[in-house]
């Protein structure tokens, strides 16, 4: 199976680097930057595998199908640009034979902060590996989503999200992303939402539950300074989709009394 590599950039200079020195086996890495005014490029065009291509940011859905169709190989290793591929994930990756009934492939992922993986996160298992002709990128909430026509499987191994970006370049990011999944949650019917969608439809509970279930479930109390500051980013992620989420509530109440 001829494998292309995909990569979305901007402002990555603090991890495109690592990721790509795990990509040495693929002939081909496709690079799509959102005008990154760092190192970015710069790091990138050190390594003979990949390929730069620049366009403007619309949103992430057009970006990543539009990468899809710059790449030549028949199937697209997809990654954010801090996924740091483990040597297992990649072993199970070059395994995979030609004749495969799978349209996509899964990834798990460890989570980490400062360089540490973490005991447990809420990160969900992604499809990073999958057959153009059988997959495109929709709009889910605040991101994208792989709509997959066939069966999938999940690989061996798993790969290291691992963003050593400032926290601030976070901080700012999630303002963007909260009001899209605020939007997306408020605009939904509740039938149609997952189970932890549903809790953040409810505006007030979800921030608690995510504050002790990543505290003691998935048990990042025992990863020190580490564990604490990813339970109070992604507690602080979901305050802000339920202040959205209240802030288009308390809207259409005004709307609806005039």
């Amino acid at each position: 199976m001829e494998i292309s590599g995909l990569i979305l950039t901007y402002n990555e200079a603090l991890n495109i680097g690592r990721v790509l020195e795990k990509l040495s086996w693929l002939n081909e890495i496709v690079i799509v930057d959102s005008g990154s005014d760092d190192e970015t490029l710069e790091i990138v065009k050190k390594f003979p595998n990949a390929r730069l291509v620049v366009r403007s940011f619309d949103n992430h859905t057009n970006q990543w199908n539009y990468g899809v169709e710059q790449v030549s190989g028949e199937w697209v290793l997809s990654l954010d640009s801090d996924y740091i591929l483990s040597d297992e994930i990649i072993i199970s990756i070059q395994e995979l034979g030609e004749q495969m009934l799978e349209s996509a492939f899964y990834a798990h992922f460890k989570y980490c902060i400062s360089g540490k993986p973490l005991s447990g996160t809420l990160y969900p298992d992604r499809a990073v590996l999958f057959d153009r002709k059988k997959c495109h990128y929709i709009q889910d909430g605040h991101t994208q989503l792989l709509s997959i026509d066939g069966t999938t499987k999940c690989l061996e191994g798993f790969i290291f999200h691992d963003d050593r970006k400032p926290l601030i370049r976070w901080l700012n990011s999630q303002i963007s992303y909260a009001r899209l999944e605020a939007n997306h949650l408020f605009d939904s019917e509740v039938s149609r939402l997952s189970p932890p969608d549903r809790i953040r439809k409810r505006v007030w509970l979800a921030a608690p539950v995510v504050f002790f279930y990543t505290l003691f479930f998935k048990r990042c109390l025992f990863d020190g300074w580490h564990g604490w500051m990813y339970v109070l980013q992604r507690t602080y992620a979901e305050v802000l989709i339920s202040l959205f989420l209240l802030d288009r509530k308390l809207s259409s109440t005004i709307k609806k009394k005039d």
